[in-house]
């Protein structure tokens, strides 16, 4: 069995969680901060549109930004000389994409849910909005934003479609655990395809036991 393509989806799904956490994190804030509720509901719907595109149409306007001859891949390339498209970055950038709705509407349910009474008499007592958000908000959520990032990681490392799209299935460099399971299918070999498809249940099915485990930890909270 080629072990390239764990490896792949290890440093995928971990580096894409460090980036959609913070970003998943802090656009939930702003969101639930805004106070016309007419933009809250346009920008979660932009938010969240990731989430219900099919992924090959997520990985197609990725493709449409990033490629090698359009703007935004031209400019990386010209000045950073980096290539995006149908490399390792693809797959990060493919992963955060469509594993950001998920961390976003976990972090933005959990702020929902804190009493904002706390959030009053914080703000009463002179913190910042800062210290509200760290020592308020986010300490009182954390059970439902840590859910929300387990959720986002499994999603990262099961990521296939626009995966395809924008960082192809290059072996060795591109090939994640959901791109290898296709290719043993399509080549027939079907002993490594059963493999592959059980480190990716094992690893689904830990997610769902952590995820299990921080909603009770929540529900007990609250």
């Amino acid at each position: 069995m080629d072990w390239s393509p764990i490896l792949i989806s290890m440093k995928t799904a971990s580096l894409s969680i460090f980036i959609t956490f913070f970003i998943g994190l802090f656009a939930a804030w702003a969101v639930v901060s805004l106070k016309n509720e007419t933009l809250k509901v346009i920008c979660d719907g932009i938010l969240t549109l990731p989430l219900v595109l099919p992924p090959t149409v997520a990985g197609f306007f990725l493709l449409y930004l990033f490629g090698v001859k359009r703007p935004i891949g031209q400019f990386f390339i010209e000045y950073f000389s980096v290539k995006i498209a149908f490399s390792w970055i693809a797959t990060v950038l493919a992963a955060v994409t469509m594993s950001f709705p998920l961390m976003y509407r976990s972090a933005r349910g959990a702020f929902e849910q804190v009493d904002q009474n706390l959030v009053a008499a914080a703000r009463t007592l002179g913190m910042s909005e800062w210290a509200v958000f760290w020592k308020v908000l986010f300490a009182n959520a954390t059970p439902g934003i840590l859910s929300g990032g387990v959720l986002a990681f499994a999603r990262g490392l099961g990521e296939f479609g626009a995966t395809a799209m924008i960082a192809g299935n290059i072996a060795g460099k591109t090939r994640t655990l959901p791109m290898a399971v296709y290719s043993e299918v399509a080549a027939g070999n079907m002993d490594a395809a059963y493999s592959y498809v059980a480190i990716i249940v094992v690893i689904a099915f830990i997610s769902v036991v952590l995820m299990n485990w921080g909603a009770l930890i929540r529900s007990r909270k609250f």
